[in-house]
């Protein structure tokens, strides 16, 4: 029985094995990030949310890619590259939240409405520039491991999922 794998490679570098270990590093990430809102009791700030939707966005697609396991290799590249611009995009939100993070004292605005109500009153693209405006609440770290803030770490894993994303669909098979 072939379940999708070629048997001239190795189980674990086949490029569907490699899509699903992208999807359960994504899934990972969100456990974690659930963990720390509901059992540590940590609210995520607007910028944090949108970096969420990055990793589920790359999770879903490790997810498709998964199940489809195309065979030829220009749609692999279309998911690799979509793959990649989600992980680059949460990556973006990540350095501009650390970029507030370390902003100087009074260079970033005091706590703003909630997402909630700016999505509900405001057009999307409105929403998205005050959100990565920035405010008094994603300036705040309450969370560090290692020395480093939440979305240093996010930064970071989101670059290995995009390499990841890279390695399991674009190398010649």
């Amino acid at each position: 029985m072939n379940l999708g794998f070629d048997s001239r490679q190795p189980w674990w570098l086949q490029t569907r094995t490699l899509n699903f270990a992208g999807l359960a590093w994504c899934v990972g990430l969100m456990a974690y990030a659930l963990f720390v809102q509901y059992g540590l009791r940590e609210e995520p700030c607007p910028l944090c949310i949108l970096q969420r939707v990055a990793v589920i966005t790359a999770g879903v697609l490790f997810l498709l890619a998964w199940l489809h396991n195309p065979v030829g290799s220009a749609m692999r590249r279309v998911y690799g590259a979509l793959i990649v611009l989600a992980a680059l995009a949460g990556v973006g939100v990540a350095a501009r939240h650390l970029y507030i993070i370390n902003a100087p004292a009074g260079a970033v605005a005091e706590c703003g409405a909630s997402l909630e109500y700016m999505m509900d009153v405001l057009p999307l693209h409105e929403v998205l520039g005050k959100v990565l405006s920035g405010s008094g609440e994603c300036a705040k770290v309450t969370w560090r491991f290692l020395g480093f803030s939440m979305p240093f770490w996010v930064l970071l894993n989101l670059l290995g999922v995009a390499a990841l994303g890279l390695f399991a669909n674009w190398r010649k098979q």
